[in-house]
């Protein structure tokens, strides 16, 4: 695979399992799509005509506990942010997500499920020519005692992580990836959502979690985890916030080029920060990735990476 060419499915793949918020039955087909149509949400299931949002930070109408994406009728899915980084960290740039409940099923808690239905469904080199937001200039959030920044980055995108909760199984924890699908896969994919005990009975009555459990959440109480099959990752929380970040940063609607710093960060900070930089219109460019001469026999790197020549495709001053 080329990685300065666009890429979509080859053809659909289907994954089913439950919302961890709403609790409610729901399955999830990944198809192709054109080029540049980014990934396009299609919320099925409803009583009229199905419905389409666009995968972009626009979109957005609420990021408590997960990002949730609708138009201006009303939220339409919930929870979109694995199967986003999923399609972002294995270097697809085109599919649609056909979704027949309102929210994304949770799985086993980490974007594994839907690794397998890429890698089920395989992915296609198109026509077009790769394009970027290409960060050319800090840009920060903050919330509370929460902070993020973009930041401009040599070649490719980094996520670096920060979290620290009083909790002793979690304490203070640092992860930094720099994105590639090889170390998307083997790094963060199995990374697993995490959630307390003491927190249970206001999160229910808030409507939240009411699908979760040990088979999809790492649970732990005021000093201990309850999960019988231990941890992933020792440092499996962070990972899963390096996860969350590259789904929620998926909403920039193009693969960005720059550094992600995150610490005691979420959704809404991830949201933030993206939202500061599109608004921005001097600190960010779209890019196009050309291909450069190789040797023959030269194996390209995988895609996400950026390689040959990168060429302004407009900058931020054009609509």
């Amino acid at each position: 695979m080329k990685f300065s060419r666009q890429t979509t499915l080859r053809a659909q793949a289907t994954v089913t399992g439950v919302g961890v918020h709403s609790g409610l039955p729901v399955s999830l087909t990944l198809g192709p799509a054109p080029v540049d149509a980014g990934f396009i949400f299609v919320r099925t299931g409803l009583e009229e005509t199905d419905r389409e949002v666009p995968a972009v930070a626009g979109s957005v109408v609420a990021t408590d506990l997960a990002t949730v994406l609708g138009d201006r009728e009303g939220p339409l899915v919930s929870t979109a942010e694995h199967v986003l980084a999923a399609l972002r960290g294995m270097g697809v740039d085109n599919a649609v997500i056909e979704v027949d409940g309102p929210e994304v099923p949770i799985m086993d808690g980490s974007a594994a499920a839907f690794v397998a239905a890429i890698d089920q469904a395989g992915i296609v080199t198109q026509s077009a020519s790769r394009r970027f937001i290409q960060v050319l200039k800090p840009v920060q959030a903050a919330i509370g005692d929460s902070f993020g920044e973009l930041r401009p980055h040599a070649s490719g995108f980094r996520v670096e992580v920060e979290i620290d909760f009083a909790n002793p199984v979690i304490g203070r924890q640092n992860y930094s990836i720099d994105l590639n699908p090889e170390a998307f896969r083997r790094e963060i994919s199995r990374a697993r959502t995490f959630g307390f005990m003491n927190e249970v009975a206001r999160l229910w009555s808030a409507g939240f979690a009411r699908g979760a459990s040990f088979e999809n959440t790492v649970v732990l109480d005021d000093s201990r985890l309850l999960n019988t099959e231990g941890l992933r990752f020792s440092n499996e929380c962070a990972r899963h916030k390096a996860l969350d970040a590259v789904g929620d940063l998926t909403l920039a609607g193009l693969p960005l080029l720059g550094a992600y710093r995150s610490v005691r960060g979420g959704h809404k900070l991830n949201h933030a920060v993206l939202t500061a930089l599109l608004a921005d219109r001097s600190a960010w460019r779209v890019v196009e990735a050309e291909p450069a001469r190789r040797p023959r026999g030269h194996v390209e790197a995988g895609a996400g990476m950026v390689g040959g020549l990168i060429a302004p495709a407009y900058g931020p001053d054009v609509s």
